[in-house]
């Protein structure tokens, strides 16, 4: 599995006040009208009939990574925990395994897998021909070292998931009381192509690309097996001089602000046609201008809906979307609102709630989500491209997503109500903890556009008209990195409530995020119940498919119920594409994006 922050854009325009229609909870139109679904349709590829020449392929793809902060830099997949790095490291990076258009892993890939479900193993083989782009072989070891870093005691990666206890010996290696993962064994030695994994619990997700019970990227052991894994965040081998298996190879960067490619001689699959490929952050508040002024071949990030009727009128773009696939694959993407509930166990490596947290009463939580009108929100400003979601699982995900799920509909009589049942009494101006102590509830955001931001003040508009003294932490929504950075610690008491967003990977098993053990399990959210409806997702009977959409859907409304995670936008995943480019195709099964694009002139149109 791979999953990762995002900062979502929220779409809206900058008003002094915002004056909402109340929405319907209605059914089919109703509910794209309400902005409970989305409106827009596009096609998911471009398909130009234009003649590419090997003269324009010898010119540069020129691609924009729209954001209001830099990239971190870090090229380790293993590492990477926000969208912006994945994004600008894109051409260089391979899946380990090849998907179909259900997602489902067949053969032909950067590796093979079979599964055998009697011995609960499964044997990944690589190909012969795979190496990294300075020439050396592809191992075993290389399949396996992820899962060491990953995994480790020391390390500083954020992909470790629960159900990684599936495999054998995980959990010791975890815990500091195995150096090495006993279940993870290579049977021609770590320089062989076969690796194969030993698990206690075999699960049904383990046939689709994505899963959370495998990883699917790869690391170059020979050359960072001299760094500490502690250590190796910061290393030369990753921020400097990274080596890669895909079919670009980086020729260039400037950290945080660009990264240039050119093709790599080594790679398996299918060869680059274009020579040369630039990949640039640009700030969001510049998405319409840049292209209007055609400086951009296409945006690697989703496009901003606030600014989608400016761009469906340029002659020169195309727009290409889907709500479940984006050029790095199958994946959905949501903002939420969060609550801060406990605290990440350094030893156990657990998420603790405590009672006596600030937002630990489910009431305030409840009367702070009815106190919003996001699906107001979605419709006036995110025209027809976003939704309110009732999940944080996808519509896309047809077979687990549940429609019945509830959703928090705006109502100001029920909030106050809440409140005054759980004893947040009236104070003066504001409202008082049931103990009688003032209360005064911090809210963690990200700077942006003036559209993402007039929706935070929504929030703290409506809060303040319950009676909440709340207000933003640090006195404004602040950098990105500076937001994840304090999100990140074990423990933090800066934010009370959060807005944050998630990329889910293309198998929906949601362990990684809401996990007891999850390191994106932000808020801290830790049930005993949340815990037995993710294992029930993967357990023996959900080879049975009937039982194992039951339990998703279950507990999607248990989340929504409990109120520590809240959706409050899922967006179809859409690209402006200059009409220059061919090949552009984000369709499910599409594992080759990057060699499939050429260009069909000299410069952008």
């Amino acid at each position: 599995m791979k999953a990762y922050k995002k900062w979502l854009a929220a779409g809206i325009t900058m008003v002094s006040a915002l004056t909402l229609a109340a929405c319907s909870n209605g059914g089919g139109n109703n509910e794209a009208k309400s902005g409970l679904k989305p409106s827009v349709k596009m096609s998911d590829y471009y398909d130009n009939k234009a003649k590419s020449t090997s003269t324009y392929n010898n010119g540069t793809l020129k691609v924009a990574e729209y954001n209001s902060s830099p990239f971190v830099g870090m090229t380790s997949p293993s590492l990477q925990t926000n969208a912006e790095d994945m994004d600008v490291y894109a051409p260089g990076s391979v899946s380990l395994f090849k998907t179909d258009a259900n997602n489902k892993v067949v053969d032909g890939g950067l590796a093979n897998l079979s599964l055998d479900k009697d011995k609960k193993t499964a044997t990944i083989t690589l190909r012969d021909n795979a190496k990294w782009s300075n020439g050396s072989k592809i191992t075993a070891k290389d399949v396996e070292y992820p899962y060491e870093i990953i995994a480790s005691k020391d390390t500083t990666s954020q992909q470790y998931s629960d159900d990684w206890q599936a495999i054998d010996g995980m959990a010791a290696y975890h815990a500091g009381k195995a150096k090495t993962i006993s279940g993870i064994t290579m049977p021609d030695g770590p320089k062989g192509n076969k690796v194969v994994i030993h698990y206690n619990k075999f699960a049904p997700s383990l046939q689709y690309g994505g899963n959370s019970y495998m990883w699917s990227s790869i690391e170059p052991y020979e050359y960072i097996k001299n760094v500490p894994i502690a250590k190796l965040g910061s290393s030369a081998q990753i921020r400097k001089n990274p080596i890669w298996a895909g079919p670009y190879k980086m020729s260039k960067q400037v950290v945080g602000e660009s990264t240039s490619w050119v093709p790599n001689q080594y790679y398996y699959g299918k060869k680059a046609q274009i020579k040369h490929i630039d990949i640039q952050v640009v700030n969001d508040s510049n998405f319409v201008s840049s292209l209007k002024s055609k400086q951009f071949d296409f945006s690697a990030n989703v496009g901003i809906s606030s600014e989608y009727p400016q761009i469906s009128k340029m002659n020169n773009y195309k727009t290409v979307g889907s709500m479940g696939n984006t050029i790095s694959g199958p994946q959905s993407q949501y903002s939420y609102l969060a609550f801060n509930l406990g605290h990440m166990d350094t030893k156990t490596q657990k998420n603790v709630m405590d009672p006596k947290a600030k937002m630990a009463n489910l009431k305030l939580r409840q009367a702070m989500l009815y106190a919003l009108d996001i699906g107001a929100l979605r419709k006036k400003f995110n025209n027809g491209l976003a939704w309110y979601p009732n999940s944080l699982i996808s519509p896309y995900y047809k077979k687990y997503y549940n429609s019945k799920s509830p959703r928090y509909m705006f109502n100001m009589k029920k909030a106050n109500q809440l409140l005054d049942q759980a004893g947040y009494k009236k104070k003066g101006k504001w409202r008082v903890q049931p103990d009688g102590k003032s209360l005064t509830i911090n809210f963690g955001a990200t700077s942006g556009t003036p559209v993402s931001e007039a929706q935070y003040n929504y929030y703290l508009q409506q809060w303040r008209k319950l009676g909440l003294n709340a207000q933003f932490a640090g006195g404004r929504p602040m950098d990105m990195n500076k937001f994840y950075a304090i999100l990140d610690k074990p423990k933090q008491n800066q934010f009370d409530v959060f807005s944050g967003g998630f990329g889910t990977a293309s198998e929906p098993t949601p362990t990684g995020f809401y996990g007891e053990g999850a390191s994106f399990n932000m808020a801290h959210f830790a049930t005993k119940k949340n815990t037995q409806l993710l294992n029930d997702m993967n357990n023996d009977k959900a080879w049975n498919s009937k039982y194992r959409a039951k339990q998703f859907k279950d507990w999607q409304t248990y989340m929504q119920n409990q109120a520590a995670y809240v959706p409050t936008s899922m967006s179809l995943n859409w690209y402006p594409v200059n009409k220059r480019v061919k090949g552009y195709d984000i369709r499910p099964g599409n594992n080759e994006f990057w060699s499939s694009l050429s260009l069909t002139s000299s410069k952008p149109e």
